[in-house]
């Protein structure tokens, strides 16, 4: 059996953020931050579409010649639930079928979502703003008086809910927010998509704190992000 090996921290940030918090089954699209959980973990599961070795499900199918089996490109991000059924019947859920599943996320996440491409930028605008209303709230209600200046305290009661609100609620709300921005890029002005590549490195940030445990590399959320496409 070849050598299994931590899989980067770049590759599990890739993988949320092109899974947008959901699984990536298109029959599924569970979030992966459940409300029912509080929003205290995730459930995500790194399932490898072809698997180390010579053994598992789809083995058979592994490109000839050297093969980074850990890489982001042969990994899905799943629940539980479709990670045990695709593995337990892989003749039906081939190598294709799932890079195929995995290609088309997030146009089958935004169908689910109402996510599409406007005629407008008011349109845009009022999309945008609807998902960021959410997270300012929690922001007003958790973050100190002084907002800028609010710092972590681990020990805190505040704390503690407030990780639970940025995984079950607002890093949901950023991901949704990018889908919709991307799929609206071409009403964007050159300042705007400056902006945008700012918030996108904003949220890394937050995923890499909250989803891998990473702390320190967050850049602060951009101020022109308000004022986006109005």
């Amino acid at each position: 059996m070849a050598d299994r090996k931590h899989i980067p921290t770049e590759t599990k940030l890739r993988l949320f953020s092109e899974a947008a918090g959901h699984c990536q089954h298109p029959d599924c699209l569970q979030p992966l931050f459940p409300a029912e959980m509080g929003g205290d973990k995730h459930i995500a599961e790194m399932a490898h579409v072809v698997p180390h070795g010579d053994k598992g499900p789809r083995h058979k199918e592994r490109p000839a010649g050297e093969f980074a089996t850990d890489s982001f490109e042969n990994l899905i991000l799943l629940c539980p639930t479709c990670h045990t059924t695709i593995d337990k019947n892989s003749d039906a859920y081939t190598r294709s079928t799932l890079l195929g599943w995995k290609s088309n996320h997030l146009a089958a996440l935004a169908h689910k979502q109402g996510i599409h491409s406007y005629d407008e930028r008011g349109q845009v605008r009022e999309a945008v703003a609807a998902a960021m209303a959410e997270n300012k709230a929690i922001w007003n209600e958790l973050a100190s008086d002084t907002g800028s200046s609010f710092e972590y305290d681990p020990e805190s009661e505040i704390e503690g809910t407030w990780a639970q609100r940025m995984r079950g609620v607002i890093l949901p709300n950023h991901f949704r927010i990018q889908a919709i921005i991307k799929a609206n890029l071409h009403h964007a002005t050159e300042k705007e998509r400056e902006t945008f590549a700012r918030y996108q490195e904003h949220v890394r940030g937050l995923s890499e704190r909250h989803v891998c445990g990473i702390a320190g590399s967050a850049i602060r959320f951009p101020a022109e992000m308000d004022g986006v496409f109005a």
